[in-house]
């Protein structure tokens, strides 16, 4: 079925007012802001281990990380499984899970580790990386979209180099 503009529009306004609520929860006193080990921006305060820290880590990782996961992973297995039915396989359905697991998870374990430990101990530079990689997830997806659709992955490489990419035929024929 298609997508109609009101649910569009509503899925839209969901997500930023979800975003919203966990943007706001440490400035209302629930999980705190601190700057980053280099001084370049802020993100959570995981300096502290402290029971608000945690209920809050918690909450955020199972609503933001959990959650989306499962979201991701049923909805691929449900597309992957009509590509089987039709033959037609048009991207790796198993990469968008992988990308959130490899982008978020080193920021997931840092964060965790935090709620048991203290991880002062580990130099500036290195606590920076998980962030890092966890900030680079809209580049990573968008080149994950756009190489991994066939439509996307021609229009780019005509524009780049003004040839069409010719089809192949696909043998859809069972033996």
């Amino acid at each position: 079925s298609k997508l109609q503009w009101s649910t569009a529009i509503s899925m839209m306004v969901f997500a930023w007012l979800f975003a919203a609520f966990w943007s706001v929860m440490p400035l209302l006193g629930w999980g705190e802001y601190d700057y980053e080990p280099l001084r370049t921006c802020c993100t959570l305060d995981y300096s502290r281990g402290d029971r608000n820290y945690i209920t809050f880590l918690f909450a955020l990782s199972i609503f933001n990380f959990m959650i989306p996961g499962f979201i991701i992973l049923t909805a691929y297995q449900s597309i992957h499984q009509k590509f089987r039915k039709t033959g037609q396989y048009k991207f790796n359905t198993g990469l968008p899970l992988k990308t959130l697991v490899i982008c978020w998870g080193p920021y997931c374990l840092l964060c965790f580790y935090a709620a048991v430990e203290n991880v002062m101990f580990i130099s500036p530079k290195y606590r920076m990386i998980p962030a890092i990689i966890a900030k680079s997830v809209p580049t990573v997806d968008a080149f994950v979209y756009a190489l991994g659709n066939e439509n996307y992955r021609g229009g780019i490489w005509q524009f780049l180099t003004g040839q069409k990419i010719e089809k192949a035929e696909v043998d859809n024929k069972t033996k």
